[in-house]
């Protein structure tokens, strides 16, 4: 079978291209963001209902 293209041009435009640094992440992983609206919604539900 005939392959496509030599082995030796292999990762030729990747090693090119140059490195750019991502960019800083605005919001929290969603894990962290779960966790922060239950401490938020439930916890704090909770803990007005009790005071009154």
């Amino acid at each position: 079978m005939p392959s496509h293209g030599s082995v030796t041009k292999a990762g030729k435009v990747r090693a090119q291209t140059p490195k750019i640094e991502p960019k800083p992440h605005k919001f929290l992983p969603p894990r962290l963001r779960n966790r922060q609206n239950y401490f938020k919604r439930v916890l704090n539900a909770q803990a007005t209902t009790e005071q009154i």
